[in-house]
């Protein structure tokens, strides 16, 4: 088991750089070994897999990982947790730590240097502030992945794995489902952490298809109309498609290819299926 994960050992971390978590960076520090563990256990890191975490704090995950992969790649954008990280890591052969944005790292690029271009495994505490602009910014990059784990804010995770008819289904859930199948792996309580979040949090893995579930002729038009429909969730499908700027179909051809699918022109976007949305896109682009 590792070291940091104690919390104790956590405190005194802190305490010998004076570091506080910084509300900017979302930085929510894991002091719970059973949690850790579930973690390590869904994400089935094995000695030949390279792993990039995205935000590794003061190395507390880091650490398991370098015990269970045979690389790790770091990515943290926080100044003062380099040096900690240095200390905290420096047992360890087979980390690289990289001081950056992984929003505007070039993935690819360290993929390439770091693991031969080969698919990766992502496991991550993820800031809830800009947990969904990292999962899909991963998903659409294109490098190749194996799966992503992450700790993410327990709604969020619920977003991810709904299906049709559901408060929680949205523009999220189908755009994850588009990519992987996701997985709530545990639930994680607010006293697993320091400082103390806010919200409950979840584990949930994303496993990712070698090729998507559903033939999208063109995957960003159905995401527009994905999006189109749930901006306005109280509204039709005709009318949330009819209504989107980016969309530039009349009522009456929307509701005619509802119609070729069994629809009716009352239906609403949260009832479709991710598979009724790529015969919709496929059938609107016809019309163009």
């Amino acid at each position: 088991m590792t070291t940091l994960v104690q919390p104790h050992s956590t405190f005194d971390v802190l305490k010998k750089y004076h570091f506080s978590a910084r509300k900017k960076y979302g930085q929510n520090f894991l002091i719970d070994a059973h949690v850790l563990d579930k973690i390590m256990e869904a994400a089935q890191i094995a000695p030949e897999d390279c792993v990039i975490e995205i935000g590794p704090g003061i190395g507390t995950m880091t650490q398991g990982l370098c015990e269970r992969a045979g690389k790790v790649i770091a990515i943290e954008i926080d100044d003062a947790l380099i040096p900690i990280l240095k200390d905290t890591l420096s047992s360890y052969n087979n980390v690289t730590v990289v001081h950056a944005d992984v929003m505007k790292t070039d993935l690819h690029q360290l993929i390439e240097e770091e693991n031969q271009g080969k698919p990766v495994k992502v496991v991550a505490n993820l800031p809830y502030y800009i947990t969904t602009p990292i999962i899909m910014s991963l998903f659409e990059s294109g490098i190749p992945l194996k799966s992503i784990t992450v700790m993410v804010q327990k709604e969020v995770a619920d977003r991810m794995q709904e299906g049709p008819g559901s408060k929680d289904y949205g523009a999220l859930s189908l755009a994850v489902q588009y990519y992987a199948k996701p997985e709530i792996v545990a639930n994680v309580p607010l006293n697993c952490f320091v400082p103390r979040p806010k919200v409950g949090s979840a584990v949930i893995r994303l496993t990712a298809y070698e090729k998507p579930p559903v033939d999208a002729k063109d995957p960003a038009h159905m995401f527009r109309l994905i999006r189109a429909s749930f901006n306005q969730r109280r509204k039709t499908l005709v009318n949330g498609l009819f209504n989107a700027s980016e969309l530039h179909y009349e009522k009456e051809q929307i509701a005619g290819v509802l119609k070729e699918m069994g629809l009716g022109e009352d239906v609403r976007g949260e009832t479709l299926t991710l598979d009724q949305y790529a015969t919709l896109s496929n059938r609107l682009l016809t019309l163009n």
